[in-house]
């Protein structure tokens, strides 16, 4: 039992990899690795020829089961679970799997769930379409068909500039124009084409869940930049962001795509529980 244990440990980061891209939840993620775990427990070990596609088949079938029975959400004013933490660390980095930043998440989770399946099993993970097909119940060129609408719609996203301080360099003149009320200087670090996207749980928000443009994400960042906030500089999926408190409490997780040198994306989670849940080890390093 002890060496099955230690080859499961081995294959954890992978699985919960494919779990997070599936679902886009930290949380729901960790319950698929855990349910995986379970259905090994139940199984002969030695009739697996390959313990890792097993697994990898397994927690894919549960994530696609869990994608299928979720309820309909407004889908663009829901965010997926962001990675935080002080540094970029090497558990990061597993469960990434080389993709920097929240925006390749936020548009993942708007693929139905057989493109998700074949999208993040085939272009993220290398596993071969008719693998892919066994676990969707589709034919392999129907598989390749999934992966490719899916891919249409990511390949508009434009690569993150990968400098983390030079990231962080921009994200810093964003603040400090928003809390200088410069709207000049605040233009400068937008992308013309800016999108500022906000995620207030159950709270009915008093601003909208998305505005785009400079001019307009500008004028909100202005109207957001709260004189009690504390801005902590944070990692979020691998690219530079920030955990705001309110007088030591949690309040937001914001999340910036920065290219050449401007800043293209905001992601904005405000529910004090769930900034608690994805920032915590930022909050007690503070």
């Amino acid at each position: 039992m002890d060496d099955l244990v230690t080859r499961f440990e081995e294959h954890r980061p992978r699985l919960r990899a494919v779990a997070y891209r599936m679902l886009g939840s930290l949380a729901e993620a960790d319950d698929a690795v855990q349910d995986a775990w379970l259905r090994l427990g139940r199984t002969n070990p030695d009739e697996i020829e390959n313990l890792g596609a097993w697994l990898t088949t397994v927690v894919a079938r549960i994530c696609l089961n869990m994608l299928r029975s979720r309820r309909d959400e407004p889908l663009d004013s829901h965010l997926p679970d962001p990675i935080v933490s002080t540094e970029l660390t090497p558990e990061d980095e597993a469960v990434l799997a080389d993709a920097v930043g929240l925006a390749l998440q936020v548009v993942i989770d708007k693929l139905s769930p057989p493109e998700r399946l074949a999208f993040v099993l085939h272009d993220m993970f290398d596993l071969p379409f008719d693998e892919i097909a066994a676990i969707a119940g589709r034919t392999p060129d129907a598989t390749r068909q999934l992966a490719s609408r899916a891919r249409r719609r990511v390949r508009d996203l434009e690569t993150p500039d990968g400098d983390l301080p030079a990231q962080r360099t921009v994200v810093d003149a964003f603040y400090s124009a928003a809390r200088a009320g410069d709207m000049e200087r605040l233009i400068a670090v937008l992308d013309p084409d800016v999108v500022l996207r906000g995620d207030f749980g159950d709270r009915t928000p008093a601003v909208p869940t998305e505005v785009r443009g400079a001019e307009a994400v500008a004028e909100q960042a202005k109207l957001g930049a709260l004189p009690h906030a504390e801005i902590r500089p944070a990692v979020v999926n691998g690219a530079a962001g920030t955990v705001i408190t309110m007088r030591g409490r949690p309040f937001a997780v914001m999340a910036f795509t920065v290219v050449r040198g401007r800043i293209t994306e905001i992601d904005v989670i405000v529910d004090a529980d769930r900034v608690r849940r994805v920032a915590a080890s930022v909050l007690a390093s503070g």
